[in-house]
């Protein structure tokens, strides 16, 4: 059962992470729990609280980016009752005007499973 459930959260992972490629908000809103107490730090930024304010935050990003391509390294995954999280390394390579940019970041993604 817990093979299964790491699974469920690879999977999820791996939708979040391609909606971050694709650039489209409307599949990075389906990735996010809509709520008020969802959070999002972004490296370098604020903390955003709330769906609002972490939607913001993706538009932003997208707005800006030309194309983020996402190599994970030193995947973990971890379940605990209905909530899972990633701890993974990003290594990234993304494009914003003409300049590239590579760059790792240790990220943590926590998802939780909702019916």
């Amino acid at each position: 059962m817990i093979k299964e459930k790491i699974e469920e959260v690879a999977r999820a992972n791996g939708e979040f992470y391609e909606a971050f490629e694709s650039l489209d908000i409307m599949r990075m809103d389906r990735v996010w729990a809509q709520q008020e107490y969802v959070t999002c730090v972004h490296p370098g930024w604020t903390l955003r609280v709330g769906w609002p304010a972490v939607r913001d935050s993706w538009v932003l990003i997208f707005n800006n980016t030309f194309s983020m391509k996402f190599n994970l390294t030193e995947i973990q995954i971890q379940v605990a009752g209905d909530v899972g999280w990633v701890i993974c390394t990003e290594n990234i390579t993304s494009r914003q005007g003409e300049a590239g940019l590579e760059s790792r970041v240790l990220a943590t993604n926590l998802f939780e499973k909702v019916e």
